[in-house]
């Protein structure tokens, strides 16, 4: 049985400003086996043509590294304004640019806690306006050989992607799939390890984030917190993701911030049609245990500010935590 690789998504590493290169030397150096790029800095302002992509291939190539790419959107709106907006020349640049690379993923992420606001359009109208928007794309993403994983973020659940991808005509393991998220569940009041087994067959990308949940005044609080830390059953996910029906890296991000989700406002509640008792009996266990862990000093939360510091440690542990958990479950397979 192959162990799954374990890698990191550049945005841990953000407060540094490394160029790819650098970066993938810096997962190299630390037993690292890939890197999903959310964001590029390139040294002096270089533009990202295909002498850096060349050089970004090469430097993976040479430490039989995986890369993932990023730059994808699937939400066809300014967010700014919510005023229409074309994605298709930049989905377009995006996939051209991860097969240039040799790589099979572009992570889609466009923003998030749209429901937490009444300025955007209803989530349904949402998911209508991006399968009209995405389906045309089809043919690109399939003549590149390159999927577009829609991240798990603070946008839309399992349940609504899912939805997504029938009004698309889409397929698993074809040009519309999943980056997991492990953490974004939790704010948007979905178990990881319930979620996890909804979309698995679309799995492509993961963000392998751990964290911890409480109850407030203000309803139910999460925050990231180190991997093999926090509250998110990992080893139950890694189990599951090993079963996937195609091969799943393990992407490791890792940030600061608190989220809140006012559990206790009826008519934003609404706002999740597809919660059932028995997953929210969950989180709210979770929640009750998490504020406990709290009290006791046992977990705590890391201001976004706070984050430049504790980047490299904190990345560095989660890629040794995923390592560990992916050999075990590796020697359990066997």
């Amino acid at each position: 049985m192959t162990v799954m690789r374990v890698g990191i998504d550049s945005y841990c590493l953000n407060p540094l400003k490394l160029d790819p290169v650098s970066i993938l030397r810096w997962v190299s150096d630390r037993g690292g086996e890939g890197v999903q790029f959310s964001e590029v800095h390139p040294r002096d302002g270089r533009p990202v043509d295909e002498g850096l992509l060349r050089e970004i291939s090469s430097a993976a190539s040479a430490s039989d590294m995986y890369l993932e790419w990023g730059g994808g959107e699937h939400v066809p709106f300014d967010t700014s304004s919510w005023q229409k907006k074309d994605l298709t020349e930049g989905n377009l640049r995006a996939a051209k640019q991860a097969s240039a690379l040799g790589a099979t993923v572009v992570r889609s992420c466009s923003g998030g806690f749209f429901r937490w606001s009444n300025e955007p359009p209803d989530t349904e109208t949402l998911l209508a306006e991006m399968a009209k928007t995405l389906r045309p794309q089809r043919d690109a993403f399939e003549d590149l050989a390159v999927t577009l994983a829609i991240e798990l973020h603070f946008e839309f659940t399992t349940f609504e992607l899912l939805r997504l991808f029938e009004s698309c005509d889409a397929e698993p393991g074809g040009w519309l799939g999943v980056c997991l998220d492990t953490f974004n569940m939790l704010p948007m009041l979905e178990d990881p390890v319930a979620g996890t087994a909804r979309v698995l067959p679309w799995v492509v990308a993961t963000h392998m984030k751990d964290g911890a949940v409480s109850l407030g005044p203000e309803g139910l609080v999460t925050f990231p917190t180190e991997l093999g830390h926090g509250q998110v059953d990992m080893d139950a996910i890694v189990r599951l993701l090993e079963s996937a029906p195609q091969q799943v890296n393990l992407s490791v991000e890792d940030h600061g911030g608190t989220f809140k989700t006012n559990i206790y406002d009826a008519e934003f509640m609404t706002r999740f049609p597809d919660l059932t008792g028995s997953e929210m009996g969950q989180l709210i266990k979770l929640a009750h245990d998490g504020t406990d862990l709290l009290s006791e000093a046992r977990v705590r939360a890391t201001d976004r500010a706070d984050w430049p510091p504790v980047c490299q440690q904190r990345t560095e542990a989660g890629v040794g935590f995923l390592k560990r958990l992916a050999e075990n479950q590796s020697q359990r397979s066997d």
